[in-house]
């Protein structure tokens, strides 16, 4: 975590490093603590998603896709974005 420095995740466990998120490159994670579901629209379109946050000091991290409109999108559902900005 950027604030707290608490470490948050193996990088082995790094699905994808080709991301973006609200503040730059972002990585695609397979598992996180997350918030309550909202819509919102990404780059990549309309999608429902969920703020994750560091479990220590709470500060949002990025986010977990909960659904995404288009079909070729689907992939991310149940996966996470973690922005590197956000992160040491």
């Amino acid at each position: 975590c950027h604030k707290c420095l608490t470490d948050l995740i193996p990088t082995t466990s790094i699905i994808s490093k080709g991301f973006t998120g609200r503040h730059g490159r972002a990585y695609l994670l397979p598992n996180t603590y997350a918030h309550k579901p909202v819509p919102r629209q990404l780059v990549t379109g309309a999608h429902t998603v969920s703020d994750i946050s560091c479990r220590n000091c709470g500060s949002v991290l990025g986010w977990k896709y909960v659904d995404a409109e288009e079909e070729s999108q689907r992939y991310k559902v149940g996966k996470f974005i973690l922005e590197t900005k956000r992160v040491v």
